[in-house]
């Protein structure tokens, strides 16, 4: 293991969403952790510096939607790439989905993720758990034994869970023992389309998803967490009437969380145009009213994360017809520059642009640690060394040959984007820089 340096971070621009430190300061970091913000100690010799004007200095990032693609594609080094992918975009810390192969339901596969990942000194990897054998919806899974293994919740990814009486079982379960369940609301029947229902849809001649879907799912899960108390975070909710579900039932004081993927933010169904797979997505892009009322609900603290929903998909399973290529998209390494993009096209406050990224998605992963927060997503004398460098006044074109992750597919490609790492540190430890 290489040798923790002293590091001072000079004259950028420190925000800390948590405490809502906005200011120009040094950073001192030792052993893993910040020592100093501002009042740098006379005594500390920093061993690397790090120049950091015109930059935001910001907690590393916390990204609540990414696939690994391992265990399943340990001969193609998928872990090695896409957890260097996050370093490239100032993710430190990341949930991983449960959908591999074979699936996250056995605690030596969640074992075997974590050694792994831990290896290699890059981001901090917190495994989703399987809510049931082989994701098939039929047998839960042994909860117990994947959280001794590491797991902080549990999900079934994108396969929907028809049966309501298992999804009811499986509430029951985890309030016991105060897990958390993640889940993407959508319909076993109604969600089998690849586009989203609409004219668009229609014209193309795509099998549609409609709102309610999603809604019609929402409904049978809040009635499910009314009558056990489970607590329950929504996995990129994509429609205004999702939204508004959404704030009505914290409202209601029902204990739900939510997030949103950076596709479903800036994109609409008009984005597919001619039937490009890049733009096939889980879930579907919607409307424009969709869209806005996903920014508004972002905006106002409705949504509480915004998400990569990083899914590396190879070039054979992309490259087909709309219909048939497979849903996902590489976003490790756009997340903070589209953010960042959001921010200047909605004019919402920079603090609470960067807590989409850093504070909202760590308090959820703290409420599914059943920990305080304090351990990732924010600054603090005494806390991680997890830090993320960003040059706002670089901008640059995306590009699939130029992204690190080894999924080269994105709607975003071609497009210019504002700010870019410039050093992500983990632990401390300085785990990529450009110049």
């Amino acid at each position: 293991m290489n040798k923790q340096k002293n590091v001072l971070i000079q004259g950028g621009r420190v925000i800390d969403p948590a405490s809502g430190l906005d200011e120009n300061a040094d950073i001192a970091l030792a052993n893993g952790a910040v020592v100093a913000i501002k009042n740098i100690p006379a005594d500390f010799q920093p061993e690397i510096t790090i120049q950091a004007d015109g930059c935001l200095v910001l907690p590393g990032l916390v990204d609540l939607a990414v696939r690994l693609r391992e265990p399943g594609n340990e001969h193609a080094r998928m872990l090695q790439s896409e957890m260097a992918a996050a370093m490239a975009g100032g993710v430190t810390s990341l949930v991983c989905q449960p959908d591999t192969d074979p699936v996250l339901d056995e605690p030596g596969l969640v074992e075997m993720l974590r050694f792994r990942a831990e290896k290699l000194q890059q981001a901090r990897v917190y495994p989703l758990g399987a809510l049931t054998r082989n994701l098939k919806g039929e047998t839960l899974t042994e909860m117990v034994m994947l959280t001794d293994a590491g797991c902080v919740a549990f999900s079934q990814a994108e396969v929907m869970l028809g049966n309501t009486q298992v999804l009811q079982r499986a509430f029951q379960y985890a309030t016991t023992f105060g897990y958390a369940v993640w889940l993407r609301p959508q319909d076993y029947f109604l969600g089998q389309g690849v586009a989203a229902s609409g004219p668009l849809a229609t014209r193309m001649g795509l099998s549609g998803v409609p709102v309610m879907a999603e809604t019609i799912a929402m409904h049978t899960i809040f009635e499910l967490m009314r009558a056990t108390g489970a607590r329950v975070h929504l996995c990129r909710i994509s429609s205004a009437a999702g939204v508004a579900l959404v704030r009505q039932a914290k409202l209601d004081g029902l204990k739900v969380t939510c997030d949103v993927s950076i596709n479903s933010l800036h994109l609409t169904d008009t984005d597919i145009g001619y039937f490009d797979s890049r733009a096939r997505l889980d879930p579907p892009l919607r409307q424009q009213r969709d869209r806005d009322a996903l920014r508004a609900g972002l905006a106002d603290g409705t949504i509480d994360a915004l998400v990569s929903d990083h899914t590396p998909v190879d070039e054979d399973a992309k490259n087909l017809p709309f219909a048939e290529s497979e849903p996902g998209a590489t976003g490790l390494e756009l997340l903070l520059s589209l953010a960042y993009k959001w921010h200047q096209d909605s004019g919402v406050d920079l603090m609470r642009t960067l807590a989409a990224v850093t504070t909202g998605p760590a308090q959820v992963l703290g409420a599914a640690l059943g920990t305080r927060l304090g351990r990732t997503g924010r600054l603090q004398v005494g806390g991680l060394a997890d830090v993320c460098v960003f040059d706002t006044q670089r901008s640059w074109t995306v590009q699939n040959d130029t992204l690190v992750s080894q999924g080269k597919h994105t709607p975003f490609s071609g497009y210019e984007l504002p700010g870019r790492v410039r050093c992500t540190l983990v632990g401390g430890r300085v785990a990529y820089q450009t110049s």
